[in-house]
């Protein structure tokens, strides 16, 4: 069972794999809750890893953890292998690397402002489009003026310069009212209340720490605890686009490789799309159908194929459905629905069994030779070789300690940045009228703030300059879409 070149998933009326040269076109594993599509993301995360391909996917209840401890042996669970033909099971744990966007349960998983760019963070705020554009100009305008937004003091430093200086920056960049900048200040103070000044700042990101290999071939599994994010879905949602984004961005095009380079899971992937703009379905859409080339497959995890938008579910080639219920018209339309989304079995009603599933079985269809998907089969899906359920909080310690990231991201870095910047003007500009044959207010603020700037120059050594021309090249791929 265990083969070179495919991951083995369960047995219908023949074994049924998800081959690795398809395994960048994608997936869907969808099914009502409690019918089995976290064990099944569990097999498919440990089939990758097995076969060298580092795998991210976000642990939503906490049961994910347990991919980093070896399975508990049960006579049950062996017996159902060998019924199903799985004669080369055994019981394992994989490489792991836990992360947490709040730094409790993982590493502490940082990005920029401006790497996420107004956009995203436009959504994550849940500004309407004339508060987006402000916050697009809030980003022009730094970039203008070489000023760094690296967290949310920054971000915030800046919004008062820009209400304090509207009539200038409205003349200049656009209409700034007070009333839109409120709007967004009072946004900000919410995503800090939730925790997102700690996801905001410095050290972000290396997407390379997520593309780890451990020393003897194995693919890392990077599991984001997201049991407390999911509190704030938004940005649960936001967070997972923008790293899709980021992939995006980073790596290199490497066309149809025999196995991926990374394997990325969207679990509760109905949050992205909900109350998403059309403009932004678009983009995901545009990603997703791209990505693929750079050697990325992303498989989407919900409840109901209906949840994914149809310009994204045709790109999704390797589908796994399990127990959908069909008690309501609307429920029966989605069982319709999903059953035609698979090439027929002569032998069963694809309709039919979808609703007759047991926890642990489901349909599935991969792509085979030439990438045409298989006919259904309705399968009972292998047992996971980890742990099934949670670690305990000293064994998730233990993984940590010995983390091929430990200290990298521990520990937070406050460089100079927009809010420093910012301080020292406004502590440069005289609080007295000006005297007669003097500078203007106006005059006196420009002319500290390019002495300000001058020193900030001098003491960032040319960085300020650099990343200032960077930014406009590095905004995140939606962001850079749009523009």
């Amino acid at each position: 069972m265990l083969l070179d070149d495919k991951i083995y998933l369960g047995t219908s009326t023949r074994p049924e794999y998800l081959t690795l040269k398809y395994g960048n076109r994608h997936g869907l594993i969808t099914g009502a809750t409690g019918t089995g599509k976290t064990v099944t993301l569990q097999i498919i995360a440990e089939g990758f890893s097995r076969a060298g391909v580092p795998v991210f996917c976000a642990d939503v209840k906490g049961d994910l953890s347990g991919i980093s401890m070896p399975g508990t042996p049960d006579e049950k669970i062996a017996e159902r292998a060998q019924q199903i033909g799985f004669k080369d099971y055994f019981l394992s744990a994989f490489p792991t690397i836990f992360w947490d966007l709040f730094g409790s349960q993982g590493h502490p998983v940082r990005t920029t402002i401006t790497e996420m760019g107004p956009l995203l963070l436009g959504r994550i705020l849940g500004l309407n489009d004339i508060q987006t554009g402000v916050l697009n100009i809030a980003f022009k305008y730094a970039d203008d003026n070489g000023l760094l937004l690296l967290d949310i003091k920054d971000l915030r430093a800046l919004l008062v310069t820009i209400s304090e200086n509207a009539k200038e920056i409205s003349t200049r960049y656009g209409n700034v009212a007070s009333a839109s900048i409120g709007a967004v200040q009072r946004a900000l103070l919410v995503l800090e209340q939730q925790g997102g000044e700690q996801f905001f700042g410095e050290k972000a990101l290396d997407i390379a720490d997520l593309m780890r290999l451990s020393p003897d071939g194995r693919g890392y599994v990077s599991v984001l605890a997201a049991d407390k994010l999911m509190q704030s879905p938004q940005l649960y949602a936001t967070f997972l686009l923008w790293l899709m984004s980021e992939l995006f961005e980073e790596l290199p095009e490497v066309g149809d490789p025999e196995k991926p380079r990374l394997v990325f899971f969207f679990d509760e992937a109905h949050l992205l799309f909900d109350g998403a703009p059309k403009a932004l379905v678009d983009k995901v859409e545009q990603v997703v159908k791209l990505i693929r080339s750079k050697g990325v497959g992303i498989y989407f995890v919900t409840q109901n194929p209906a949840d994914i938008p149809e310009g994204v579910l045709a790109q999704l080639g390797n589908r796994i459905q399990h127990a959908l219920r069909a008690y309501t018209p609307k429920e029966q339309q989605a069982v319709r629905v999903a059953a035609e989304s698979f090439r027929p079995n002569p032998a069963f009603s694809t309709a039919k069994v979808i609703s007759e599933l047991a926890t642990g079985e489901a349909l599935v269809s991969t792509l085979e030779n030439k990438g045409i998907p298989s006919i259904v089969g309705r399968t009972t899906i292998r047992p996971p070789s980890s742990r099934m359920g949670p670690i305990t909080p000293a064994e998730r310690a233990a993984v940590m300690a010995v983390s091929p990231v430990s200290g990298l991201y521990d520990k937070s870095v406050d460089r100079e940045s927009a809010y420093e910047v910012l301080t020292r003007r406004a502590e440069a500009i005289p609080v007295e009228a000006p005297a007669k044959g003097r500078a203007s207010n106006r005059e006196s603020f420009q002319e500290a703030a390019i002495k300000s700037f001058t020193r900030a120059m001098a003491s960032s050594a040319g960085r300020q300059v650099m990343n200032a021309i960077g930014r406009e090249l590095v905004r995140g791929v939606l962001g850079g879409l749009l523009r």
